[in-house]
């Protein structure tokens, strides 16, 4: 069992793959060229598995695959396979844009993932392209489509951005109540990778924009996930779209500005450059990349240990207001 120094049990691993990605939004990495290097270029992921079997066996229960955009990945599906395979319990998800998923989610599911998060900023094709600079909402669409008939288990992620998609709230919202999938709204990670001049909603604002046409209220914070959970009663959603649930519809907004965003964290982060990182927006790391490349396990451990023992109580919004770094490295 992995514990950090505030008593906080670490059985979360976030696993970016890859700094790759086919789209430059708005919020995360609008300035990287397209043309962001490839495969080889990436740690082998032999040796990220080499890690990640050193995690599971010291306790880790939840795997979350990243980028960049993992689906650029050839080999993921065997890789997820492979993991599955060493440790058949593990509860793995993995978080994709949806350009590359219609044609992979079958495999995947096959595989033994279990879960994925597929961000959806908009429903309008010019505002896909305006904040990914990729016309993919089609592509997206197809793919929340198909990842739902495999039976994945699906959440969407919007980030609200001031001037931009505020006015799709309760449009996207609506679009997961009416396929039962969750959607949670994520307030906008101020970092210095981003668009320069871009603003996000807080929660208190994302909540009195859904307010305006349903009521809500506080159901729980998420046990294993950085999410404050909400509810819209069932007889609202028949009344306001005419939809039948056969439970109150729960939807999520994820604030990291919030005091308490960090007092259950149980998650540490290996990057694509292969460094451990215990916390988002500090930007200390541990590098554990040659310890993959050559399966040493002991030192495997001995990083990761020392990654935890490292690992802050809280984050520095109040003291650090934009993080430097870049998310699509360490997968946000």
């Amino acid at each position: 069992m992995l514990v950090d120094g505030f008593g906080r049990t670490i059985d979360y691993m976030r696993i970016s793959v890859t700094e790759r990605c086919n789209f430059r939004c708005a919020y995360c990495m609008p300035n990287t060229p397209m043309n962001l290097g490839d495969e080889n270029e990436d740690v082998p992921l032999e040796s990220v598995l080499n890690f990640i079997k050193v995690a599971i066996i010291q306790g880790v229960k939840k795997i979350r695959i990243t980028g960049g955009e993992p689906l650029l990945r050839s080999k993921i599906v065997p890789f997820i396979a492979q993991i599955c395979d060493f440790a058949p319990q593990i509860d793995i998800a993995l978080t994709t844009n949806a350009f590359l998923l219609a044609p992979l989610a079958k495999p995947l599911k096959d595989a033994g993932l279990k879960r994925i998060n597929i961000s959806l900023d908009s429903l309008q094709k010019d505002r896909i392209l305006c904040i990914s600079k990729r016309d993919g909402l089609e592509k997206i669409l197809n793919g929340i489509e198909v990842a739902h008939q495999v039976g994945l288990k699906i959440k969407l992620n919007m980030v609200p951005l001031k001037g931009i998609n505020t006015d799709e709230i309760l449009s996207i919202l609506e679009y997961g109540m009416k396929r039962g999938i969750m959607v949670r709204f994520i307030e906008y990670m101020e970092n210095s990778h981003a668009k320069e001049g871009i603003m996000g909603l807080k929660l208190a604002e994302i909540l009195a924009n859904i307010q305006t046409k349903y009521p809500t209220r506080l159901f729980e914070k998420e046990v294993i996930g950085p999410a404050t959970l909400f509810k819209i009663p069932q007889q609202e959603i028949k009344a306001n779209l005419g939809v039948e649930l056969n439970r109150d519809y729960i939807f999520g907004i994820i604030a990291p500005h919030n005091d308490d965003f960090c007092k259950t964290c149980n998650r540490v982060r290996l990057s694509s450059e292969g460094k451990l990182i215990p916390c988002l927006y500090h930007n200390n790391a541990i590098d554990i990349k040659e310890a993959m490349l050559r399966g040493d396990t002991e030192e495997i451990l001995s990083r990761l240990k020392l990654c935890i023992e490292n690992k802050p109580e809280k984050n520095d919004w109040d003291t650090n207001a934009i993080s430097q770094r870049a998310f699509y490295q360490t997968g946000g």
